[in-house]
């Protein structure tokens, strides 16, 4: 599983990460809630864990954000604080488990392992259309299970389509994560985006007029 671990103790982080490794997990780790923003923006994740208290922005602000962009990984949290109105807040922003500080590594796995389990992980490929998948862990549009070769800039645009799928992708969006905020208008994504059109065999990618575009596909991954 690909996991994201938030937590800024570094003799913890390194030793959960250790442990996860050796128990088949690919680990990415951050000490801060920006940064933390900021991969899961760029990478795809099957689980995230975090830790609360952390700089910049908190464990429950980080969920708060992703949430609000729609963008729902399985989370557990990982903390020292044993409030209850804290676990309550926890849950209420839609985590999946919470860990009471300190654990047992092992322990931590037996939550993975239940999450895993209780099938709420995402699969690694997204439907988008009939004929077409995207997978989020090798980065590559699929037609009936054939990759579909295409440049890096079209694969981001998908990446990010699939990320957002039955949501709208605003140009501001695009600006951000395909084209790393460059200083480019509105007519030079769409221009982009009618070249990654013309390419594929089925035409998932619907116009919103004056906003940006998604990918509507109410088929199950």
């Amino acid at each position: 599983m690909r996991i994201l671990l938030l937590e800024d103790d570094v003799m913890l982080n390194r030793a959960i990460t250790q442990y996860l490794q050796s128990t088949n997990h690919s680990v990415r780790t951050t000490r801060d809630g920006t940064n933390c923003l900021r991969i899961i923006e760029e990478e795809d994740f099957e689980l995230l864990i975090f830790d609360i208290n952390v700089p910049d922005i908190n464990g429950f602000e980080v969920l708060e954000t992703l949430h609000s962009k729609n963008i729902i990984i399985p989370t557990i949290f990982i903390s020292a604080l044993i409030d209850i109105e804290e676990i309550s807040r926890a849950f209420e922003l839609g985590c999946y488990d919470y860990l009471k500080k300190p654990f047992h590594l092992k322990e931590l796995t037996l939550r993975i392992n239940k999450i895993s389990q209780s099938q709420v992980v995402p699969k690694q490929n997204k439907q988008l259309s009939a004929s077409y998948s995207f997978n989020t862990n090798t980065l590559t549009l699929l037609y009936n299970s054939e990759a579909h070769t295409l440049p890096k800039r079209q694969i981001q645009i998908i990446q990010l389509l699939a990320r957002h799928k039955n949501s709208p992708v605003n140009y501001d969006m695009f600006r951000e994560f395909v084209w790393q905020d460059d200083d480019i208008d509105n007519a030079t994504i769409r221009a982009e985006i009618n070249r990654l059109k013309k390419v594929l065999k089925e035409d998932f990618i619907t116009n919103i007029r004056g906003l940006g575009y998604m990918v509507e596909c109410k088929k199950e991954d």
